[in-house]
């Protein structure tokens, strides 16, 4: 049985019709196709600057914007690059980096998806990824792609899959980011100023472990074999949680803290001292991420500075591999870290 459309209350305005390309030729006196080229900014047709300002400005005035679905089925395929996401807090390092790639994306004509994928797993999320037809992914590593998810993408029409992270997947374009590499850096430092049994904040929230667990893991490489302990240390983000622990901190031994960044590294130091322990007397404190933060504090935080590659760089990449994805896959590291010394240890 076919139901007729409820019509709208008596009084209430009708709807406003949908502007069209044919609205926006209509109002500039231009063509179809000029509107089309204009704003679909495509670069192979020479169109007079005034000719541009008044089909934008005729778009502007009706509301205009493309049909993306549209301009994809003419296409073949979409200019959708999809970010997934997971439960992952993003400090100020990665913040930068993750706006710098999706702003660097947009002045390269693709529209940047971000897709929360909390709960999926590496295969499950994949077939959800497809969904929306992508061009590229970019896997941050908080899903574990297998090579049957990467086949799945690319059955799906996706030219690029690139993954960050310690371990390369097969069929995509892996990027080194080692986080574990920032763990040794810190270790390393520690135990040649003589260190000898360290703490390793983890933080008790969801999500860090993508990047606590593989530090932790650095600390344990670079000090195996010199004799120093490692103890691991939950801490969750408040002051009463830093409170708790600087209280037992005396019948724990250690002499030597590394937190799994520099938020974390300030609220333990700042709690010890507050408890009255000297630093780095009794106990020396670093962090990692070299936050303006940790500069301000009395005394200077040590630091594991992280340096990351720029975000239109691995944009560009996007761009190259959507090109031309049978190119061979680059193997390039984005991402440096080095230990800062300061007063705190």
């Amino acid at each position: 049985m076919t139901q007729t459309p409820p019509r709208p209350a008596a009084g209430s305005p009708a709807p406003r019709p949908v502007p069209t390309s044919t609205d926006v030729a209509r109002l500039a006196g231009v063509s179809r196709a000029t509107v089309s080229y204009v704003l679909n900014n495509t670069s192979a047709v020479r169109i007079s600057e005034p000719t541009r300002r008044r089909v934008r400005e005729a778009a502007e005035e009706l509301g205009y914007v493309p049909h993306a679905a549209a301009r994809s089925l003419r296409a073949g395929r979409t200019r959708i690059v999809l970010l997934p996401t997971a439960h992952v807090p993003v400090g100020p390092l990665y913040g930068h980096f993750l706006n710098e790639l999706q702003w660097a994306l947009r002045r390269l004509d693709y529209t940047v998806v971000q897709y929360a994928s909390m709960g999926l797993d590496g295969d499950e999320a994949a077939r959800a990824w497809a969904e929306l037809r992508p061009v590229a992914v970019v896997s941050f590593g908080a899903v574990e792609l297998t090579p049957q998810g990467v086949d799945v993408l690319k059955r799906s029409g996706a030219q690029a899959v690139i993954t960050l992270g310690p371990q390369p997947v097969e069929g995509a374009h892996s990027l080194p980011v080692d986080q574990r590499r920032v763990g040794r850096c810190a270790g390393v430092h520690l135990v040649e100023r003589g260190y000898r049994r360290i703490g390793v904040v983890l933080p008790e929230e969801p999500g860090p472990e993508l990047f606590s667990g593989p530090r932790l893991e650095g600390v344990r490489h670079a000090v195996a074999g010199t004799g120093a302990d490692v103890v691991p240390l939950p801490l969750a983000r408040t002051e009463e949680a830093a409170g708790a622990l600087a209280a037992r901190w005396p019948g724990l031994g250690l002499d030597a803290v590394f937190a799994y960044d520099d938020e974390y590294a300030v609220l333990l130091l700042r709690a010890l001292l507050d408890a009255g322990a000297s630093v780095p007397g009794d106990t020396a404190v670093m962090g990692a991420g070299d936050l303006l933060l940790g500069r301000l504090m009395r005394p200077r935080l040590s630091t594991v500075r992280i340096d990351m590659e720029a975000g239109q760089h691995l944009a560009e990449l996007v761009d190259r591999v959507v090109a031309d994805p049978d190119r061979t896959p680059e193997n390039r590291d984005l991402m440096a870290a080095r230990a800062i010394h300061r007063e705190s240890t």
